[in-house]
């Protein structure tokens, strides 16, 4: 068996995401690098000499003037991943595309095309659109509801991949002295007749060396969680601690389990924050002094309104009981994260300003410290099954420097994290099985292949 280490992946966000309004301030971050390509070249190849497995771009499709500066003005995912591709050789390149407002022949032929240019090294990463008032920019008046979103999407993965698989691998002999370019009993119609989907197929691109681009899918809700672990081949989450991170682990690892699946052939990957100092005490002044420089207390009572659907807060007494009522207007948002925010506040009987400023305090991550006590931490998580790897936001480019530089070759050195790349593609390097094509399956075992979930007809 392959030794089980470390998954890396690095989150390109340059000019600052959520809750982070001024590191675009940072020297080393040129104002427009959201949208330079050459930055996102720059980093990706640091991360590939670093032997990363991945780096990952994050997207949404609706702004207001308060949304963090990245959100403002960034390139839109496959089109800078398409760019990346052809930029660099073994790293894996993810995006964010949604089920909620695209259709499934369109999404596979994008990240087909994607997986092709970068010879097996796609990613994707399904999610249903928090931002409710993307609705609006899709023709629509409101958001769907969240058994409509989870209901969606899990159709529309299940005939994605369908559609990966519309030509078999050796569909094209291109045998030119026989003229003879296709197969066709190679080729497979889907005739997908479902509850929220019409796709007849094929599809007109054929599948990569990996067979399919790996999926990943991030959501911390019930249906989230159920969604990742029945589709994914790797989950992005967050863990504020070691407890958290291994139980939210144990219930993925469960939950695949229970529909079929090894658990082994899905990934937890939580995003984190490193901070690397010379010493313990001086990571803790230099993340406190980081987070302290990037708070500002009004642009976070307008950040605040995000996962409430943008619900203005602005509006309130800041110093009257938190507005319990506008948990209504997330029921088509980020219901999971304005719930937690609502409980909060209701559990200490905060106030709105005491609401913000408790989500504003300095948090102390679990991997600040001297290089060797990152590492330590690092491997505790791993070893106890708290995670299969991490996400590394790329906030302060100096201290990405000093993890990789620092903290990387301890773990190098005890066998943590691997010293080259094991393959060439995304699978290979996140040791993830090689989807075999359904239509050869079927015909292997003699068997049709199975209907898709939300199926209307008998066959596919």
């Amino acid at each position: 068996m392959t030794k089980r280490q470390l998954k890396l992946g690095a989150v390109l966000t340059p000019t600052g995401g959520p809750g982070h309004p001024y590191s675009w301030l940072d020297p080393e971050i040129p104002g427009d690098a959201s949208v330079d390509i050459d930055w996102y070249i720059q980093y990706a190849r640091l991360a590939e000499q670093a032997k990363f497995d991945l780096v990952f771009i994050v997207d949404s499709q609706f702004i207001t003037p308060s949304s963090p500066p990245h959100y403002l003005n960034r390139l839109e995912p496959l089109t800078l991943l398409s760019a990346l591709a052809v930029a660099t050789d073994h790293i894996g390149l993810v995006g964010t595309l949604t089920t909620s407002f695209n259709q499934p022949f369109n999404v596979a032929r994008r990240f087909s095309s994607l997986d092709l240019i970068s010879r097996g090294r796609a990613g994707w990463n399904v999610v249903t659109s928090g931002d409710a008032g993307t609705a609006g920019n899709y023709s629509l008046d409101e958001h769907y509801d969240y058994a409509t979103r989870y209901g969606r999407a899990l159709e529309h993965v299940e005939v994605v991949k369908a559609l990966w698989d519309s030509y078999e691998d050796d569909a094209f002999p291109r045998d030119k002295d026989a003229r003879t370019f296709l197969d066709p009993s190679k080729l497979h119609t889907l005739d997908h007749r479902g509850e929220y989907f019409s796709v007849v197929g094929p599809l007109n691109i054929e599948r990569s060396r990996q067979g399919q681009p790996v999926i990943f899918q991030a959501g911390d809700s019930e249906q989230g969680r159920d969604l990742g672990a029945r589709i994914a081949d790797g989950i992005f989450t967050h863990a504020p601690n070691f407890d958290a991170g291994a139980a939210f682990y144990a219930d993925i690892k469960g939950r695949a389990a229970a529909y079929g699946r090894d658990p082994e052939d899905i990934v937890v990957l939580p995003g984190v924050s490193v901070t690397v100092g010379d010493t313990d005490d001086d990571a803790r002044e230099l993340e406190l002094a980081t987070q302290l420089a990037d708070n500002d207390f009004d642009k976070s009572v307008q950040e605040l309104g995000r996962p409430f659907g943008w619900h203005d807060f602005t509006r309130y007494d800041l110093d009257a009981p938190f507005p319990t009522s506008a948990l209504q207007h997330a029921e088509r948002s980020f219901y999971t994260q304005a719930k937690k925010i609502t409980d909060l506040a209701v559990d200490r009987g905060f106030t709105l300003r005491q609401t913000v400023e408790a989500l504003n305090a300095p948090k102390k991550s679990p991997f600040t410290g001297s290089a060797v006590t990152v590492a330590d931490e690092l491997q505790r998580w791993f070893d106890g099954r708290a995670l299969d790897g991490i996400n590394i936001h790329i906030g302060h480019p100096a201290q990405f420097q000093r993890f990789v530089d620092e903290v990387l070759p301890i773990l190098r050195e005890r066998g943590v994290v691997r010293e080259d790349y094991e393959g060439n593609t995304l699978r290979d390097n996140l040791g993830l099985p090689f989807v075999e094509n359904r239509h050869t399956r079927a015909t292997r075992d003699g068997i049709a292949p199975p209907p898709l979930p939300g199926s209307l007809s008998a066959t596919v």
